[in-house]
């Protein structure tokens, strides 16, 4: 059996501090400018106002379907990456022996690979869960929907209140997807620690860094800018 090391638990922890950090930079904070995540949440309430409008709501019915059924994907791969996982647990002595015949040197005993395994258990659980409850909330969401009142009643205070509340539902839904699919692309990096830590750390800056262009220096984000939309202060 090979103990961890101090690496082993500074890769952890730049893993875990990177994961954390990124989702709270991208989604809370402004210093780059507005995210992605950002000024897609401008253009949820965007949608509720124009919503609130129009009588005929097919094209949102499909939209929410739309949504959902995406969620539910997520949520059902997350599910059989969960069972994968599960079954690693039965096939640690074969793993052992597979990365000792590997043509680069990877330094792993049973009790080490276990706990990797119950790593990637942890990360697809947390995914399972968070995609499961955005499902629901995006449930939610069309039950708001379809509280809306027709548009004949727009102008009032109590239609401009169910839009909000189906807006910020939308958003949360959103958000929540945002991490269980933030975390499928972490557990990428996360693989990296079967073959040692510093595979570990690089793989995981590398996750950052191509989630980072994403979110900042995307053609998504640019077309966003450049039709002027800019988040609402305190949107997210």
């Amino acid at each position: 059996m090979t103990d961890f090391t101090f690496l082993d638990v500074g890769a952890c922890l730049w893993f875990v501090a990177a994961w954390l950090g990124f989702g709270v930079f991208v989604d809370k904070m402004r210093i780059a400018g507005p995210s992605l995540t950002q000024l897609m949440d401008r253009e949820r309430r965007a949608w509720m106002a124009v919503l609130l409008k129009r009588d005929n709501r097919i094209v949102d019915s499909a939209i929410m379907s739309s949504l959902q059924n995406g969620t539910a994907f997520f949520a059902s791969a997350s599910m059989i990456a969960l069972g994968g996982a599960f079954t690693l647990l039965n096939q640690t002595d074969r793993m052992v022996t597979i990365f000792s015949d590997l043509p680069f040197h990877v330094a792993t005993g049973r009790g080490m690979l276990e706990t990797k395994i119950v790593g990637l258990v942890a990360i697809y659980g947390y995914a399972f869960f968070k995609f499961g409850w955005s499902y629901r909330l995006f449930n939610y969401s069309a039950i708001l929907i379809g509280a809306i009142p027709l548009a004949k009643e727009a102008e009032t205070t109590e239609a401009w209140a169910a839009a909000r509340r189906a807006a910020e539902m939308q958003i949360d839904a959103g958000h929540h997807f945002h991490w269980g699919l933030r975390s499928l692309f972490f557990s990428i990096g996360f693989f990296g620690w079967f073959v040692n830590a510093w595979v570990f750390m690089i793989a995981t800056t590398v996750v950052v860094a191509v989630l980072s262009r994403r979110q900042y220096l995307s053609r998504a984000r640019a077309a966003l800018i450049a039709s002027g939309v800019e988040p609402d202060q305190g949107a997210g």
